[in-house]
Parts: structure tokens; sequence; C-alpha cells
């Protein structure tokens, strides 16, 4: 399926403007991150304590329980639901930890208190583990090298299957995505956890795909096009890719909108992280990588030139 047929769109015309904009965001995340000071690393990163918490044969109100958990003032504590399995997780950040020590215990007495054996609750702990700051340090250095070697194996396969230009294009847009994406967190003041970690690598892959399908349609017309100057074959390609391009993004946003608003509070962060993932990467893979391709021929006008000639 293919809208907009016969079109004949300028995108790089607003190529300075796409530049402008993108540096906007990166600023503001860059400046959100200061005031911050810092991503606010959840449970995963910093340590603290996790709690499995068995209520017996059912599971009460997932909703009720983080209701009691703020009537005490334990802000920060997450509480996750174990598919199939009648218990919870729950997530202690290291400074309430501190504050508590016998947290598990008062935690216990609470949930006693409101849930109880005559409504056919038997609560009881199950694991009390204490995750030291150094564990969260570790985790976040591999979460770091995770998203770093992801990167670097894009460029490797993007300079193999198509030329460096493709690559280093491809792998600046992959940085912008996921530092703006990084950025837009921060100013929603949402925590950094595993799940965002697999969101944020999930995006590389999302976005390197649709960075994919516009630099293989260019170099498939350099050599049909070859009288024509760089900028007016990046620009028909990319009005040949754009159609396929918006239907994939707002099919797969549409899947990720019904997570955010059926999902719960458990994976709200993930899909939100998607969200802005998705849509940035739509964005970049446009008005970052095509502008790059034909500045690249500005820096390096022989090198490009013989690789449109070949």
């Amino acid at each position: 399926m293919e809208f907009w047929r016969d079109k004949n769109w300028d995108f790089l015309k607003y190529r300075t403007f796409a530049f402008i904009f993108s540096g906007v965001l990166i600023f503001a995340g860059v400046v959100s991150l200061a005031i911050h000071g810092g991503p606010r690393y959840g449970v995963d990163f910093t340590g603290g304590r996790v709690l499995e918490i068995s209520f017996g044969d059912k599971l009460p109100d997932i909703s009720k329980v983080r209701s009691l958990l703020e009537a005490n003032n334990w802000h920060g504590v997450t509480v996750q639901t174990v598919r199939d399995y009648p218990w919870m997780l729950f997530k202690v950040p290291m400074k309430l930890d501190e504050q508590y020590p016998d947290f598990s215990e008062k935690l216990l007495e609470v949930l006693r208190m409101h849930f109880k054996p005559s409504e056919g609750y038997k609560i009881e702990i199950l694991s009390n583990e204490k995750v030291g700051p150094k564990v969260g340090a570790e985790l976040r250095r591999k979460a770091l090298w995770a998203v770093l070697l992801a990167l670097a194996a894009m460029l490797l396969y993007i300079t193999v299957r198509f030329q460096f230009r493709f690559g280093v294009a491809s792998v600046v847009a992959l940085f912008h995505d996921a530092f703006i994406t990084f950025g837009m967190l921060s100013i929603l003041n949402r925590e950094i956890t595993l799940p965002i970690v697999a969101a944020l690598l999930t995006i590389v892959g999302y976005s390197i795909n649709d960075s994919i399908v516009v630099s293989d349609r260019i170099r498939e017309n350099i050599p049909k096009l070859r009288r024509l100057p760089l900028y007016d074959i990046v620009n028909k390609s990319l009005n040949q890719v754009f159609s396929r391009t918006i239907i994939t993004s707002l099919t797969t946003l549409l899947v990720i909108l019904s997570i955010l608003i059926l999902g719960g509070p458990v994976i709200f962060d993930f899909a939100l992280a998607l969200f802005i993932g998705v849509i940035i990467g739509t964005y970049s893979s446009i008005f970052i990588v095509s502008p790059i391709v034909v500045q690249w021929e500005k820096w390096f006008p022989k090198r490009v030139g013989a690789a449109a000639r070949r």
C-alpha cells in the first residue's frame, strides 16, 4: 500500500531546521539531567531491597497495595505482580531501606492489617534480598556497554552492507534517538530501570531498520540516477520510501499506545520509552540520516563522487 503517489517533496530543504530542532531536544535533555543531578536510577541500578511476598491463594488489587504504600509515605517502592503466581514483588529504594531498617516487618504488618486471613489471605515473605550499591553500579556499567556494543555492531554492519558514510549517518541517528529518548525520560522524571535499558536497545533496533530501508533505496538509486546530483537522488529516495516509513511507524505506535493505556504501571515506563523512541526514530531516518549522507559529499567530495560512479 502506498499513499501520496507521484509526490516530489523536498525533504532536504528542511535539514537545517531539523538539525536545530534536534539540537534543542538534546539540549533540553542535558539541562534536565543537570537539574536532576543525573539520571534517576531505579533500585536495579542504585541498590535497595527486593521482597517477594505471598498472599496465599489469591492476590489483592495491586492499586490498593500501592495506595497503602503512599498512605504510609513509602514513596519510591515499586510493586509488580508475577503472572500465574499469587505473590508480589516489592522493590524498595536504598534511601527508604536505610531509613527503615525493619522495613520488611513494617510492610508485612501493614499488609496483614488490611488483607486479613478471614478474607482468604495468608501473607508471608518468600524472599528478602538486599541489592548493594556495588551490584547496582555493575549493572549500570553492563547496561552502558550493551548499548555501546549494539551501536558499534550497527556501524560495522552498515559499513559492510552499504558504505561507511551510511554507517556513520546511521550511528549518529542511533545516538540521537537513544539520547533524546533518555533526555525525555529525564524531563518526565521517570526512573531508569532494566526495562528502560531493554526499551533503548529495542529503539536502536527499530531505528536501524528504518535507516537501512532509506539507505538501501539511496544506494539502489545512485547507479540508476547517476546523472542527477546526490541531493536530488536522496530526495527522490525519501519520497519513494516515505509511505512505507509512515505506515510502519503508525501501526507500531498503535500497538505501543494500547500497551501504554492498558498495560498498567508495571510496563508503563517501558512502553513510554518505546513510544518516544519510535517517533524520534522515524523522524531521524528521514531528517537526520539522509542529510548527513548529503553533507558527507561536501565534506569528502572525491570519495563520494567515486562511490557514486561505481
